[in-house]
């Protein structure tokens, strides 16, 4: 039979794993219980040196969502850079508008590449519609103004992160002349492939005609 995975019971399995793979295991199944009561170690888990159960413990906290976007914003570890890029992409994954301030920051300022790009990424996706409309232009400005700062990156991925951000903020709004100028410069310009073919998909999406 089966034992029944309880919030107790994976708790429990995280505190006591003593194995990459197991914490690994042990995180997925806490996380996959959708419990608020599993926010603190999953943000805990963001600090271990584990990329798998890092992204199990990202995964879990998007999906519990808003709840969660207050703890990872008091809990943001300033000497990490680790657990700082996996809880930005955490909040890039919520959405969630309070946490603009800080992708704007990681994105232009942050010293770790992982940081950055996962920041990147986030303005582009913030929900919007979250936000009061008397201060939604202003801030979707700000998005668009950073990300486009950040198609000068020196890392070809913070760049390729920012176009990505630009596409799903240009899709949001009506006036996108400085989005489609960069994509197009960056189309022709950029020293990497990678990213010239991304800022051309991503042209084709937002003037298709």
């Amino acid at each position: 039979m089966v034992p029944v995975k309880t919030f107790e019971t994976c708790l429990q399995a995280v505190n006591d794993a003593d194995s990459a793979q197991g914490l690994l295991d042990a995180v997925e199944d806490l996380a996959e219980l959708n419990d608020q009561r599993a926010i603190p170690t999953l943000i805990q888990v963001l600090g271990f040196n584990n990329p798998g159960a890092a992204v199990a413990a990202v995964e879990g906290l998007v999906q519990i969502g808003i709840p969660a976007v207050t703890p990872i914003l008091e809990q943001l570890d300033g000497y990490n850079y680790g657990a700082r890029a996996w809880a930005i992409r955490a909040l890039a994954g919520i959405g969630d508008p309070r946490g603009q301030t800080l992708l704007l920051d990681a994105a232009a300022n942050d010293f770790s590449l992982s940081v950055r790009r996962a920041a990147a990424r986030g303005l582009g996706t913030i929900r919007w519609q979250d936000m009061p409309e008397s201060k939604r232009d202003a801030a979707m400005v700000q998005s668009q103004t950073v990300l486009l700062q950040v198609t000068q990156d020196d890392e070809w991925v913070v760049r390729y992160a920012a176009v990505v951000g630009l596409e799903a903020l240009g899709l949001t709004q009506a006036e996108t002349d400085k989005i489609l100028q960069s994509l197009s410069h960056l189309k022709h310009h950029d020293d990497t492939a990678a990213v010239r073919a991304r800022a051309q998909w991503a042209l084709e999406k937002l003037a298709p005609h």
